[in-house]
């Protein structure tokens, strides 16, 4: 059983789902119309108004989550997380308000979800497809065939914003829905060459912005489905109220059409910008793409593997090299028992990917791989991991002193000796098992090595003695001796 939290810029939403054969079945949702981004202040702060109703919301999602055994749950916060310039400081009181760790993922890593939601609702493992996913705070336009992405770009313009810069005090007129869908249109008229229909068959609307546009539609008898006919025939009727508050028609909940009416300015502008004849309304997106995610990671498919895989061929870095650090690295982690299971798989990842700095420069080589893993995009990792590893990576070799404060968590300091050592046996030619070496961390560091891998290797003593002195440059001992 999964279950897959969606904190969006106008609702939080959750869902608990389990694997049924080749489908996830949905159990249980739930959906506050929280609208962080009506909470952004002037400077770009989420207030304290709108953290109070986000904390209240996640405190009643504790509740529902735990009346379940999950196999995995992950909690998925988008735009407007990204966007407000004290999300970090709220952070952490919304992951104890939830019980969870809280991932602020990219526009472009909500777009892949979104597409894997809606790819194994569908099936039809041929068809080539357009998804288009218009959110409170940013819209996702996604280019697939069957389950695989061939590309993904997220628009900042999201219907919450949309509506209150142009539709000001719930006025609507044609002049304010003009400068609205042009102001749409703006954002997308650089980037819509590759998404127009020459390369898909299919459009398919995911989100709860155009589910509802399409069911206004289709109740109030305004057209054919969702088409450029039908979406001006839901502006003129929306000009026609004349203002939010009085708009009421079949298929829209009062509560909803402060935010439907900037996302109708939206999806008109993308229909006209690509030249969509028609688009399909498809009750699958984030929410069903983080729940299949978990699934294929329990069953050992994470596409965070084969995201390290393809950083690697693209920059033509050598895998066996990273793929014998990793192994040695394992190995020395587990023999200084880390206080939890979280760390490994990134500290596989971060070996695999030490050396990709090596593009840049031969020269700081593991500054330029700590950059390049922190800002890449990744499918699959979150802003959180990426900087996890990079700073891993940077720990790589030299100095300590630029990871001093991270060196205070244990687990983290583990991961940086088992990283190093790796790296430095892999240079020596030394294969890391354990009958060669023994390796533990408390307080300080200890290592036993077998004797006549001393004498073998004749610069690994220059080594070591190199490795003492940069921990107790920070404060730790680190003490070799051999044995027989």
């Amino acid at each position: 059983m999964y279950a897959a939290v969606d904190l969006g810029s106008n609702s939080f939403r959750l869902s608990i789902g389990q694997h049924d054969g080749d489908r996830i079945r949905v159990l249980n949702s739930m959906r506050e119309p929280i609208r962080l981004a009506a909470g952004l202040d002037a400077a770009g702060n989420l207030t304290e108004e709108a953290l109070q109703r986000a904390l209240l919301c996640l405190k009643n999602f504790r509740v529902a989550l735990a009346a379940y055994s999950f196999d995995g749950v992950r909690v998925v916060a988008t735009a407007i997380l990204r966007q407000a310039r004290n999300a970090a400081d709220f952070l952490p009181q919304l992951e104890q308000a939830i019980g969870y760790p809280i991932e602020i993922i990219s526009g472009e890593e909500e777009g892949r979800l979104i597409y894997m939601g809606v790819a194994n609702a569908l099936g039809q493992p041929n068809e080539s497809r357009l998804v288009v996913d218009i959110g409170g705070g940013s819209t996702e336009l996604i280019l697939g065939r069957g389950l695989d992405i061939e590309r993904v770009e997220s628009f900042s313009v999201g219907s919450v914003k949309q509506s209150l810069s142009f539709f000001v005090n719930g006025r609507v007129d044609a002049r304010s829905f003009e400068a609205a869908v042009l102001s749409a249109r703006s954002h997308f008229e650089d980037g819509a060459p590759p998404y127009h229909p020459e390369y898909w068959k299919r459009a398919y609307g995911s989100s709860g912005t155009i589910r509802a546009i399409g069911e206004i539609i289709e109740k109030n008898k305004l057209g054919e489905g969702i088409t450029l006919a039908g979406l001006n025939a839901v502006r003129k009727r929306f000009i026609e109220f004349g203002q939010v508050s009085k708009i009421d028609m079949p298929g829209l909940r009062p509560d909803r059409a402060s935010t439907v009416i900037g996302g109708l300015a939206i999806l008109i502008a993308v229909v006209q910008e690509l030249g969509i004849e028609r688009m399909e309304p498809i009750d699958a997106g984030l929410r069903m793409g983080v729940m299949w995610d978990l699934y294929l990671r329990s069953t050992r498919r994470d596409r965070r593997d084969e995201s390290v895989r393809a950083f690697l061929a693209r920059f033509h870095i050598e895998a066996d090299r990273g793929s014998r650090v990793a192994d040695a690295a394992a190995i020395l982690f587990a023999q200084m028992k880390p206080n939890s299971d979280t760390l490994p798989r990134h500290l596989a990842w971060s070996a695999q990917l030490h050396e990709v700095g090596l593009v840049v420069s031969q020269t700081g080589y593991h500054k330029h791989a700590a950059y390049m893993v922190e800002n890449a995009d990744l499918p699959g990792f979150t802003t959180r991991e990426q900087k996890l590893m990079g700073r891993l990576i940077l720990a790589q070799k030299g100095n300590l002193r630029k990871v001093s404060e991270q060196l205070s968590d244990s687990d983290f300091a583990k991961a940086v000796v088992a990283l190093r050592l790796a790296i430095l046996f892999m240079h020596c030619r030394i294969e890391v098992d354990d009958r060669a070496l023994r390796l533990r961390m408390k307080n300080r560091i200890d290592l036993e090595l077998k004797r006549d891998c001393v004498s073998n290797h004749p610069t690994l003593s220059y080594w070591m003695e190199k490795e003492q002195e940069f921990w107790d440059e920070v404060g730790v001992d680190f003490s070799v001796r051999t044995v027989a």
